[in-house]
């Protein structure tokens, strides 16, 4: 249930106009609740405030409020075609739930609505000496909210669209992901291992990507059903009508199209990855930002060798994640889940990189310290996907590199990896 109720928080986290709509509406409650003050008779314990200088500290906040809340939308328009057109499309989600951005707006709005209504209300004569001295102290207080909103958010907006930051982002949501599926590697089922697929295969009805898949669903389906599910299509898995989600096997024959179909639900299929519950979307996306540097339309492979650290980072904490992880709690026992692969997490990583920069003796040196440092962090596994990553590398390099010089250099860098 929380990793349900997290993944459509992260959803709803995305759509602009949700916090800005719960702030409109927060606005217009409080607005009128600050009459219940009239009612505790407490109007020899409050000063008295001239109704013209509220009406006047209202009307101010409300027409500036509404020309900041136009800047700040534009501004993070500005922001975001930045963001797009430096990193990667991909990283939108993760730019427009930034939560700086997403409460500034919320705030400017959320004041503007928030003066609109009271100067109407107290303009009509709606409160009383005790009413008004609260939204008039109501109203100093989200003055002064506004002011370090504001200043806060003008630091904000300046770094937003900044690559370094969208790259700290990308790889903070991909950490995130990778540490939850080293917690749960096979999403809380059981380890599907090497067995082959048999059983009745369960198709979709949708074409796009996984997005999640509800364990629990599963869970509760086998066991109504007395079945076992093996799933075939992990979260980022693209699928179509004819692509099989899962196969069950079961001792009562085959099962029924409605039985099938509540399987088939089971899985949330979009148009778009998710960084939530897919590791290797995250390392994509890190990939793409690091190509996109090395196209010649701008050249800049010091980006791409700072990804290329931050993968090494990813990995490492991934190799962490495994050594504390002494036991496995299978909560669904009936559905049998395969493991994420590392050789496809170390191809969605490094092969892109590898080929684009291949020609950049800089960015193949970095590739094969990375390699190296991948290679000695003890894990045996992520060791042998190391050593035949640096020489796949090199082989591009040998193939784009044209001064012997370089692909000397090239060379000694892919021995330090232990592959000769």
């Amino acid at each position: 249930m929380f990793e349900r109720l997290r993944f459509l928080y992260n959803r709803i986290g995305e759509k602009l106009w949700v916090k800005p709509l719960i702030t409109c509406v927060l606005s217009i409650m409080i607005v009128f609740l600050i009459k219940q003050v009239d009612y505790y008779e407490i109007d020899q314990l409050v000063p008295e405030i001239n109704k013209n200088s509220v009406e006047t500290l209202l009307s101010i906040i409300a027409s500036s409020m509404l020309a900041i809340a136009t800047f700040a939308v534009g501004s993070m328009v500005s922001a975001y075609n930045s963001a797009g057109s430096s990193a990667t499309p991909r990283s939108f989600p993760l730019i427009i739930s930034d939560d700086e951005s997403q409460n500034a707006l919320s705030t400017f709005i959320g004041t503007f609505i928030f003066s609109v209504i009271a100067l109407m209300v107290l303009k009509n004569g709606y409160y009383g000496k005790s009413a008004r001295f609260m939204i008039f102290a109501l109203t100093l207080i989200v003055l002064g909210a506004v002011i370090v909103t504001f200043v806060r958010w003008v630091d904000s907006i300046a770094r937003l669209g900044r690559l370094g930051r969208i790259v700290n982002k990308v790889e903070k949501a991909t950490d995130d992901a990778l540490q939850r599926r080293r917690l749960a590697p096979t999403l809380g089922g059981v380890p599907s291992g090497q067995l082959k697929p048999v059983g009745q295969a369960v198709y979709g009805n949708s074409i796009g990507y996984v997005q999640r898949i509800e364990m629990a669903g599963l869970q509760g389906t086998a066991e109504r059903l007395q079945l076992q599910i093996m799933v075939d299509a992990l979260p980022g898995t693209f699928v179509a009508p004819g692509r099989v989600l899962a196969y069950v096997t079961t001792d009562s024959g085959a099962l029924s199209e409605k039985d099938t179909d509540q399987i088939a639900k089971t899985f949330l299929i979009g148009g778009d990855r998710t960084f939530d519950e897919d590791p290797r979307f995250g390392l994509v996306v890190l990939s793409e930002i690091a190509i996109r540097a090395l196209s010649p339309a701008v050249n800049d492979p010091g980006t791409a060798i700072d990804v290329i650290g931050t993968l090494v980072r990813l990995f490492t904490h991934w190799s962490k994640t495994v050594e504390d992880d002494d036991s496995r709690d299978f909560k669904y026992d009936r559905v049998m889940v395969p493991e994420i692969s590392l050789w496809d997490m170390f191809d969605d990583a490094f092969n892109a990189i590898a080929r684009e920069g291949a020609g950049a003796i800089e960015v193949v040196v970095r590739l094969q310290k990375a390699f190296q440092a991948l290679a000695l962090i003890g894990d045996p596994k992520i060791r042998e996907v190391a050593i035949f990553q640096a020489r796949l590398a090199l082989a591009r390099a040998e193939l784009s590199l044209n001064l012997p010089e370089d692909l000397d250099i090239a060379r000694k860098a892919t021995k330090l990896v232990g592959t000769f």
